[in-house]
């Protein structure tokens, strides 16, 4: 260990992968905030690839309104700030203090999504975590970036670990603590199973009105029902609902464009669907996984590890 070996104790412990793209600033900040906060993470902006605009792309959409928006308000109301895996710094004494929880060990070897797990721990532990976004004085924040998967089944496959450590094993795992806004933060994270499936059937609900529909001006003489009124609560009911979707679309593609410009911004609304895509695909490789487990000894999580690759390009090159 570097502590033993020099003698010195550390600040903080600070996570990264080997392919991230690391700021310079971000020592400097760590070194002024980690022993304000217990946790101090920066936010994770994807690097766009030109080879994956769509399915390599969504991570950009994604990223940009989480750690633009969710993890910000989820900080100010008091939740505990899930870590993010990566450009992030944790207080050595609250460091001490995990490893005493986990009976001598950082991390918890049962758990396949251990980043995330560690916000919630320094939560419950009573130390405060907090997302820092802070000005490069080029438009953008500083910030820890990195490739995520380009094709469709990696993509499938690093979903559906984040769904199965998250909404399904972080049920049993963390469980209900802390107070309101802790709870409907922890529900938003796994809630993220129900969502793929209700957007699944939203969908064959969709394709399902259009056939019909289309059906009654193809044959006319078929007496095809009614399905909405116009006037009745459902019409009003899905006049709402686009609405919404609007509102969201609207805010995804803000955020993105923030992040990285105006025409990343626009592709953002397509590929929200193909992310729907993607999570429901994900939903049933997850739920495969759970179910495969149903009556067998319990045994080690097996890691789906998603295979990352190192940029060719640096960021301002």
């Amino acid at each position: 260990m570097p502590e033993r070996a020099t003698g010195t104790r550390f600040k903080a412990v600070i996570l990264h992968d080997a392919e991230d793209v690391v700021h310079s600033a971000e020592l400097r900040i760590f070194d002024r905030l980690v022993e304000r906060f217990d946790m101090v993470q920066l936010p994770v902006l994807p690097l766009a690839d030109p080879q994956s605009r769509w399915i390599g792309g969504h991570y950009l959409d994604e990223f940009a309104e989480s750690h633009g928006k969710d993890l910000v308000v989820r900080e100010a109301l008091g939740a505990s700030v899930p870590s993010a895996g990566v450009g992030c710094a944790i207080n050595r004494n609250m460091m001490d203090r995990i490893i005493a929880m986990n009976g001598g060990r950082p991390f918890d070897e049962a758990s396949i999504t251990e980043d995330y797990e560690l916000g919630l721990k320094i939560g419950a532990l009573g130390g405060r975590g907090i997302i820092v976004r802070l000005s490069a004085g080029t438009g953008s924040v500083v910030a820890t970036r990195e490739h995520f998967p380009a094709t469709l089944d990696a993509a499938v496959r690093q979903k559906a670990r984040w769904l199965t450590g998250i909404a399904l094993h972080g049920w049993d795992r963390m469980g209900w603590r802390g107070g309101v806004a802790e709870r409907w933060m922890r529900l938003r994270d796994r809630k993220s199973i129900i969502a793929a499936i209700a957007t699944l059937l939203a969908y064959a609900g969709a394709i399902g009105f259009g056939l019909v529909s289309l059906s009654g001006y193809a044959w006319p003489w078929i007496n095809t029902p009614v399905i909405v009124t116009p006037g009745g609560w459902l019409a009003y009911l899905l006049v709402f609902n686009l609405g919404m979707l609007c509102w969201r679309l609207a805010m995804r593609c803000a955020f993105t464009a923030a992040a990285y410009g105006v025409r990343e911004g626009l592709r953002a609304v397509p590929r929200a669907f193909l992310a729907n895509l993607i999570a429901i695909l994900a939903c049933f490789r997850a739920l495969g996984r759970i179910v495969a487990t149903l009556g067998k000894p319990a045994q080690q999580p097996v890691w789906d590890k998603t295979a990352h690759r190192f940029p060719s390009v640096l960021p301002g090159e």
